[in-house]
C-alpha cells in the first residue's frame, strides 16, 4: 500500500508541475523498486503502455521524416539537380523530350530491375516525350556490375542500338549476370558486335573515365544506393512505382516547370 502511495504521488508531482525532472530523476534512484515493484504488480498494463508508447513514438518519428522529406522535395523543386547530358550521350526516347529522365543504376542490382519496368512504362504512356538517360552506379558488393557497365559503355561505342538491346537483356535475364563477361560476351556477340573492338574498348581508359564519371555524378548528388534517378534535376532515390514519377510530372506541370 506504502508503495502504490508513493508511485502515486510521484506520478502527481509530475503531471502538476511541483517538482522538477532532475528530482524525480534523483527519487527513482535512490528507491528503484518504486518502479520496479509497480510493473511487477501490473505488468499486463505495463506491457499495454509501453506498447501504447511505441506506436506513438513510431507515428511521430513517421511525421518528421515525412515533414522532413517533403522539406528536401521543396528545396530540390526550387533548386533542381543538374545532371550532365554529354554530346554522345545514348538518349532513349526523344531526345527533345521535355521529361527529362537520368537513372543511375547497378545491372546487378535486383532493384533496378524493378526500376527497368517502371522506365519502360513512363517511355510508353509518354511517348514521344520522354528523353531517358542511363548511368552507372555499380555497387562494390555487386562483382558483376561494373564489368556489365564496361561492356554496355563499349558497346554504345559501335552502336547505340546494341548497346539498349545489350542493357534489356541483362534486366530481362538478370540471375545470369553472375556468370560475368561470359555471358556479357554472349549477349554481345547475339547482337552482331564486332568482338575484338568490344574486347579491346572494354578494358580502355576511355570506357573507365565514363563509368567512373557516372559514379562521381551520383555521388555529388548524394546517390548512396540504386536506382537513383532525376526528373527533370527532381532526385528519387530508390524503386519507387510508376505512379510516384508520374506525381512529380504533374507537380513540374503544375509549378509551369514543364509544358508538354
Amino acid at each position: 500500500m506504502k508503495l502504490k502511495t508513493t508511485l502515486l504521488l510521484a506520478l502527481l508531482l509530475i503531471f502538476t508541475g511541483c517538482v522538477s525532472e532532475s528530482q524525480i530523476k534523483d527519487m527513482l534512484k535512490k528507491n528503484p523498486s518504486i518502479l520496479t515493484d509497480a510493473i511487477k504488480e501490473n505488468p499486463d498494463k505495463f506491457i499495454d503502455a509501453l506498447n501504447e508508447a511505441v506506436k506513438k513514438a513510431q507515428k511521430g518519428q513517421a511525421k518528421r521524416r515525412e515533414e522532413a522529406e517533403k522539406k528536401k522535395l521543396e528545396e530540390a523543386y526550387k533548386n533542381p539537380l543538374k545532371p550532365e547530358i554529354r554530346d554522345d550521350e545514348l538518349i532513349r526516347g526523344n531526345k527533345d523530350g521535355k521529361i527529362v529522365i537520368v537513372e543511375y543504376s547497378d545491372f546487378e542490382c535486383p532493384f533496378c530491375s524493378r526500376a527497368f519496368g517502371t522506365v519502360t512504362k513512363l517511355l510508353e504512356e509518354y511517348k514521344g516525350q520522354v528523353k531517358f538517360v542511363y548511368k552507372h552506379l555499380p555497387l562494390s558488393f555487386h562483382p558483376n556490375a561494373e564489368p556489365a557497365s564496361r561492356y554496355y559503355e563499349a558497346l554504345r561505342l559501335q552502336s547505340h542500338d546494341k548497346a539498349i538491346k545489350f542493357h534489356d537483356e541483362l534486366y530481362k535475364n538478370q540471375r545470369k549476370i553472375q556468370s560475368g563477361e561470359k555471358f556479357f560476351k554472349k549477349v554481345a556477340k547475339s547482337l552482331g558486335a564486332n568482338m575484338s573492338k568490344l574486347a579491346k574498348d572494354v578494358k580502355s581508359d576511355e570506357v573507365q573515365k565514363r563509368v567512373d564519371e557516372d559514379k562521381a555524378e551520383a555521388a555529388k548528388f548524394g546517390f548512396q544506393g540504386t536506382p537513383g534517378f532525376t526528373v527533370n534535376g527532381i532526385p528519387v532515390k530508390g524503386a519507387y512505382p510508376y505512379s510516384h514519377f508520374v506525381k512529380i510530372i504533374d507537380e513540374l506541370k503544375k509549378r509551369g516547370m514543364l509544358k508538354l
